[in-house]
């Protein structure tokens, strides 16, 4: 009988050191097979960043400030700037009221920005003007003059 008790020590080392291989044996498995599975399908990349270069000329950043004294002008043609994809950020009045046209400013220096949002009031190309700066953190400004029952109102 002491034979029998000499042998149960070991088979219990042998079974935690084969449960210890066991183990070990998948981990090195699933190691193997994540680093298969990375080299064939490699990680996706931030589309985020690639679109955010496509957004910049897309989305045009607009204030629209009122330039002819009548009230509530400038969220009338907020609201329908807006409603043609423009994003209007800030609203407000212009330094004075007697701006006889209405004139769109080129914040940004990217003319075509500008010429999108003339084109969307019917504003000429002659009252499109390129005053760029770093400061403005904005596309275009537009100031409403007295001529805004010309302007389209789609």
């Amino acid at each position: 009988m002491p034979e029998i008790n000499s042998k149960q020590p070991a088979d219990s080392k042998e079974l935690y050191l084969n449960t210890a291989i066991g183990f070990l044996s998948v981990l090195l498995l699933l190691l193997l097979a994540a680093l298969f599975t990375r080299i064939i399908y490699p990680r996706i990349f931030n589309e985020r960043a690639e679109l955010q270069s496509e957004l910049i000329s897309e989305i045009i950043q607009i204030e629209v400030l009122n330039g002819c004294g009548v009230s509530g002008i400038a969220n009338a043609y907020t609201g329908l700037l807006r409603s043609n994809g423009f994003d209007v950020v800030e609203t407000g009045n212009f330094e004075t009221f007697d701006l006889q046209e209405t004139v769109i400013i080129s914040r940004s220096g990217v003319m075509d920005n500008a010429y999108r949002v003339a084109n969307a009031l019917g504003v000429s190309k002659e009252n499109v003007i390129r005053e760029s700066s770093p400061d403005f953190y904005l596309d275009v400004s537009v100031i409403i003059g007295h001529d805004y029952e010309k302007l389209n109102t789609d």
